[in-house]
Order: C-alpha cells, then structure tokens, then sequence
C-alpha cells in the first residue's frame, strides 16, 4: 500500500470508498489512487463524506453521524434484509463475516426480532470480506433454517433445518448434511467449541414446546416456562461419530449454552427466567461433569446476564445490576479462581448487550430505549467504553434515536478492533453497519 505519510487514516482498507467514489464520477485521478490504495488522502483532500442525522431517511453507503461526529459504513448492500449474529455469537473467519439475508421481513405480532423471528423467504448464509465488501452467498436452501455457529478454526458454518443439522465449508461453498436428531430427542444445537469436534445444545420438554406455541412472545411465556419447572438437557453432538452425549438434566432452564473460546472441554449455560430470581452463569466441565456457579447474587433483586466469554476464555463477562434497574456493572469473573471485576456506568450508557476486545481495554455497548430495564431516559446510543479505575469512561458513537430496539443491535468489534459493528432498522428495514473509533476530523 501507499506510504499516506500525515494521514493517520490510510490504514482502512481503500476498497470501503470505491462505491462512494463511483458515486461522484470517477475521475481518472480517482482510477490511480485506487492503484495505490490512498483512497482515504483523496478523501481528507478533495470529498467530503456526508454529516448527516443517522438514520430515519434512507443514508448513503457512508456518512458521517452528525451528533457523534464518528463514520459509520453499511456493510450489508444486498436487496432485503440484512441480520449479523447475535452478540456473544462469533460471527468472524479471518477478515471476513458471516451473515443472515433474506427478502423484507413479515414481523406482524413480533415485539422482539432475532435472526430466527419473523417470516422471511428466502434467508440465506452469507459471508462479506470486510475490505471489499464483497457478499457471497454461501446457501441455497428452500426450507426455513437457523443456527449462527461458526468453527473459527476450519471455516465451517453450522445451521439447522427441523431436525436436521447441516454444514457449510466456507472457502469451498460445499453444503452437507452432519446429523438427524432421532425421534425421541428433537432438540436444537446453539454452539460449536473451540477445536471444531463438538456440537452442543439444549433440548427442551414437548410440554415447554407446547407453551411457546400458545404464548410465542417473550412477555407472554417467560414467566410460565420458569414456574413450570420443566426439564431441560444439556446435550452434546461428536460431529465426526455423530453420538449424542446427554450432558445433564435440571427442572432449571437451561439456556444461552455456549462454549468457551478457547477450552474445547468448558459449556457455559445460564438457569433462565426472571433474572432477579436465579443464580444464571453456570460452567459444566465435560470431562468430568463438574458443574460450577460462575456468578452468586448477594442482594435482593439483584440482576446478572447477558455473558459472554472473553477471548482467551479466562473471563466471562456480564450485566450486573446491584439491585435490578438501580446501578449498573459490567462485571467479569474469572473462570478458574472466581475473583470478580466490576466498572460501574451510569443509567444512560447501560446496554442490552456488551462487548470487548481481545486484550479487554476497550467495551462497546448497544444502548437501550426507555422500555428497557434501565429507563434510560437518554441510552439509544451505541457505545465505546474505555475501564478507568473501577467505572467506564464513555463515548457515544451512533445516535439510534432513530431506530427501533425490537431489533437489539447486537454489537461486535471487528477483527482489527477499529469498528464497532451492529444491526439497525433505522433506514426502514435491516441492515448491517460499522461505525469507525476513531473520530473524523473533517
């Protein structure tokens, strides 16, 4: 690449700009810096990116949001809608990123919308290089299917059609079939563990199954699948001698089961429910069965949820609410000795889901609206946070007041921990975008 000396932003990828540029007729001058990558100097030079109010319009490919001053690219340029993968869901292989497109999206009677909710036709497995945004299609599938696992160590994608579980090569294209449940365990698998040799899950009672299918919302079913006490089984899938491995077994709900980054031996799942009322973060050890409460609440109404591992697998980090929509943490336990650390933030900068990046200096958050459990009276925000002491300094990146929280933006770092990705309806239907660190300075 060209040596943009004095320009601290030449090391994004030229190739983001070349459908801005083609915009706004490409001029021969244009064509030679596109040989020698210095989009970004013509960029600070001669075009100025649009400042615009995110969202509530239809956005050009990249802008500049007006009241944060960051840039913010939409990744997903494909016709319909756009979904990433859920936030504790790696969605990465090297610098590429695993997606969900479909045709717009029925979301009638849906209050909470997921890669898995709503009617939508035709969703299929894409990847995009985050350099040249270039999509590929990766299945062709004519049947619904689900599943957001990926095996970051040989490139497979895992998704589920019914009862059956299928694979996707992502450097060949190749679709197969891996494994049909038998009659008498119908389940669904949500994780993939660090060695690629494991697929894990929980499989849930015929009588919980019937609930959900009177009461498919959240608000309706959470409380009567909790007090019902039915069993949940742990289970897990050896993907090269298709056994099935029945876990463990609790009256709890076992949910949110994933496994750890690094530990190909280590399942995390939570007891779910009313969160003011469970101990939620559990590891299970499966060499030995040892189970292990990763989390104990110490107040009344106090909350923990929303974990997610860190990237060396030493951590698990989480919501903390001490008590429940009163203070708020970002808290992470230490898997082997149990030691906790906490950073408090303030009611407007809580978020449904967190993240960080791999050395865990830096945080994002997703913010919340005002129905949120926080109340947050000003939280629709996408969030950077950096540790100081024992609180979080934020930034605001994107004003989402535009946007509408049925849809969680779900907020990931990307690979070179320069952007914050995320999902938005903001434009009027899914899409996916990334929003720079760094603030532009023009």
């Amino acid at each position: 690449m060209h040596d943009c000396t004095g320009y601290p932003n030449c090391d994004i990828t030229f190739t983001l700009y070349a459908k801005v540029w083609h915009m706004k007729n490409t001029t021969s001058l244009l064509c030679a810096l596109l040989v020698i990558g210095c989009i970004p100097c013509l960029a600070q030079t001669s075009f100025t990116i649009p400042v615009l109010e995110t969202g509530g319009q239809k956005m050009p490919d990249e802008w500049i949001d007006k009241d944060t001053h960051h840039r913010i690219i939409r990744i997903s340029r494909l016709p319909g809608s756009s979904l990433s993968f859920y936030f504790h869901n790696n969605p990465f292989y090297g610098n590429k990123m695993v997606f969900y497109n479909s045709q717009p999206i029925d979301l009638a009677g849906v209050t909470k919308q997921e890669t898995y909710s709503g009617t939508a036709r035709n969703k299929q497995i894409y990847i995009v290089d985050l350099a040249t945004l270039k999509p590929e299609q990766l299945t062709n599938q004519a049947s619904s299917m689900n599943g957001e696992i990926l095996d970051r160590k040989n490139g497979i994608i895992y998704y589920q059609i019914k009862d059956s579980v299928f694979a996707v090569d992502i450097n060949t294209k190749k679709n197969w079939l891996v494994y049909v449940f038998p009659e008498d365990f119908k389940a669904s698998i949500t994780t993939v563990n660090a060695n690629g040799s494991l697929l894990g899950g929980a499989k849930s009672d015929d009588k919980e199954k019937e609930i959900l299918r009177k009461n498919p919302e959240k608000s309706s079913y959470f409380n009567l699948i909790y007090d019902a006490k039915l069993p949940r089984t742990l289970f897990t899938v050896d993907i090269k001698s298709k056994k099935l491995n029945k876990v463990f077994t609790d009256s709890a709900w076992l949910n949110h089961v994933q496994f750890s980054s690094t530990d190909p031996g280590i399942l995390m799942f939570c007891h779910e429910g009313p969160w003011h009322k469970v101990d939620r973060i559990w590891t299970i050890n499966l060499k030995n069965n040892a189970i292990k409460l990763m989390h104990k609440r110490t107040m009344d109404m106090e909350i923990a949820g929303h974990e997610w591992p860190s990237a060396d697998g030493k951590k698990i980090w989480f919501d903390l609410q001490k008590p429940r929509g009163q203070t708020f943490f970002v808290a992470g336990v230490d898997v082997a000795t149990g030691v906790e650390k906490t950073y408090q933030m303030e009611r407007n900068e809580w978020s449904i889901h967190f993240n960080c990046t791999k050395d865990e200096k830096l945080f994002c958050g997703d913010g919340g609206d005002p129905g949120q459990v926080a109340k947050a009276p000003d939280g629709r925000w996408i969030y950077l946070f950096r540790p100081n002491g024992d609180r979080f300094v934020s930034e605001k990146l994107v004003n989402m007041k535009n946007h509408n929280y049925r849809l969680e933006p779900n907020v990931h770092f990307s690979p070179d921990e320069k952007w914050v990705i995320f999902r938005a309806n903001f434009e009027g239907i899914e899409n996916i975008y990334a929003v720079e660190l760094q603030k532009d300075t023009q």
